[in-house]
């Protein structure tokens, strides 16, 4: 068996930056794998421990820094990876959704895995919308917002349970190969180990272009532009004091019978 795990790096930003023409300026981020594709990660890894010949496979749209994230993924239990970017992708003006599915159809397409599990969302964008995208470009059945899965490899069956809006949960099967997007809180992801980073530069790490995967250029062709980003103006201030419980209570006293709450 083969689960693929589509992952991506996101950006962090510090409590302090400055907007530089329509981003944030790159001294003030950082990058990590994003949250919800570790969760995946977890639960992808977790099968091949509980089951044998069960390859895990991830995949992602990335520069070359990016390989620094990848490789923690491979340090936490996957087997290979696999990095799709060359320049028409790094010139784009903006990946939306649909580029980004059709990439990693294509990936999914050499592959042929029986399962792919993806975050729910990124923490950068948080369109949800990746998994369920690619789901329907490569015709595999799915499911999103899965926070519980029970695997039987043999029948070719995923048992699900998805936690949908309002409170609602639902219970039902997925027949493989599926998509399925991973909720926080399905498992704990484990920390990598020293061992496993250390093992991880030894693993398989493909770097492919969009002409390696059978696509042209015009895949990253958009009618969607980030055109603006800006700071919202406040719309009101925060008034925070300091010193000890009794120091506190003195000023907040004072600061409402400045305001007419209480009697002075």
């Amino acid at each position: 068996m083969k689960i693929l795990v589509t992952v991506t790096e996101v950006a962090e930003v510090e409590d302090e930056f400055e907007v530089a023409g329509d981003d944030i300026a790159e001294q003030y981020l950082e990058y990590d794998l994003n949250e919800w594709d570790d969760y995946a990660i977890e639960e992808a890894v977790q099968i091949s421990e509980e089951n044998d010949d069960v390859e895990v496979v991830t995949a992602t749209i990335g520069p070359e820094r990016s390989e620094e994230t990848i490789r923690m993924a491979l340090a936490k239990g996957a087997d290979r990876a696999v990095r799709v970017w060359d320049d028409a992708i790094e010139s784009a003006d903006y990946l939306d959704t649909d580029s980004k599915a059709d990439l990693l159809a294509a990936v999914v397409e050499e592959e042929d895995p029986d399962l792919v599990l993806s975050g729910v969302q990124s923490a950068d964008e948080a369109n949800g919308a990746t998994g369920v995208t690619l789901a329907e470009k490569i015709g595999f059945q799915w499911a999103a917002v899965v926070n519980d899965l029970d695997l039987d490899i043999e029948g070719g069956v995923a048992s699900v349970h998805r936690e949908l809006e309002g409170g609602v949960e639902e219970l039902t099967d997925v027949e493989s190969p599926a998509v399925l997007t991973i909720q926080s809180g399905i498992n704990e992801p484990r920390y990598a180990s020293l061992r496993g980073i250390r093992q991880a530069q030894q693993k398989p790490l493909d770097v492919k272009t969009i002409d390696d995967v059978g696509l042209d250029e015009s895949v990253v062709d958009s009618p969607l532009a980030q055109t603006s980003m800006y700071e919202p103006e406040s719309e009101g201030d925060a008034t925070i004091w300091s010193g000890g419980p009794e120091e506190e209570a003195e000023q907040l006293a004072e600061f409402l019978r400045d305001k007419g709450v209480v009697d002075a």
